[in-house]
């Protein structure tokens, strides 16, 4: 993912690169952010090279402002997806007219931010995510939409997968969960299990049904948990939050 921030104000143009950058680290993206003090670099840069994913474009620039950088940049891109960032929404307009996904109103803060790339994520080529874990005298690459569920057993976890493949690491859950940190697919269902809720076709109050028929059983004491995650996983899929 190749990220651009273009602002002529080099405190607003740092600030919101360094966010980025740590926003990609939470979320386990792979990406680069470039920050450009003008609307001219941004489109050399764009012209030249591999194209950007997104783009934060400030309005209020000078000499090209952001709205006359982002219809050079449609001229020639129209898959770039564009943020306006602006301390007033008086261009609404134009930004439709570029097709702007959103604006970012300064003065901003992260709460802010975070709703936005969140929002803006969904529409982002997603890079292959995976976890390395150390199986014997090899390291295994399990891909995260492969890994179903897993259990932490004599001091080992096992971790099973799609079409019925199992990775055995010795490691302990906590060390195995942190490798999964920030990932809202996976949700610990009691001590030493571990589900994936987008492989699970329902939840009946005490177990996780997989969509290979495995049942997976969830603390009591974690119910209304597991079916709050799972609503909410429903709803993102776009299948409803139906619990």
């Amino acid at each position: 993912m190749r990220i651009a921030v273009v602002d002529d104000c080099a405190a607003d143009r740092e600030q919101l690169r360094g966010e980025l950058e740590r926003l990609l680290t939470r979320r386990r993206l792979e990406g680069t952010v470039a920050a450009f003090d003008s609307g001219e670099a941004f489109l050399s840069a764009a012209r030249e090279g591999p194209p950007f994913t997104l783009a934060f474009l400030d309005v209020y620039m000078e000499p090209v402002d952001g709205l006359e950088t982002a219809r050079a940049l449609r001229r020639f891109d129209r898959e770039c997806l564009l943020v306006l960032s602006t301390s007033s929404r008086d261009h609404a307009l134009e930004g439709y007219r570029v097709q702007a996904m959103q604006y970012l109103v300064k003065p901003y803060g992260l709460a802010e931010l975070e709703a936005l790339f969140a929002q803006l994520e969904r529409l982002l080529p997603q890079p292959e995510s995976y976890v390395e874990l150390r199986a014997g005298r090899q390291t295994v690459r399990v891909r995260l939409e492969e890994l179903l569920w897993a259990e932490h057993f004599q001091h080992q976890v096992r971790v099973h997968t799609a079409g019925g493949g199992e990775v055995s690491s010795r490691l302990t859950f906590r060390e195995f969960t942190e490798l999964l940190s920030g990932d809202p697919r996976f949700f610990v269902c009691g001590r030493g299990v571990l589900v994936n809720l987008d492989r699970a076709a329902d939840f009946d109050g005490r177990d996780f049904q997989l969509e290979d028929g495995t049942r997976v059983p969830v603390s009591r004491d974690l119910t209304g948990a597991a079916r709050s995650a799972f609503g909410d996983r429903l709803f993102r899929r776009g299948e409803g939050a139906a619990l």
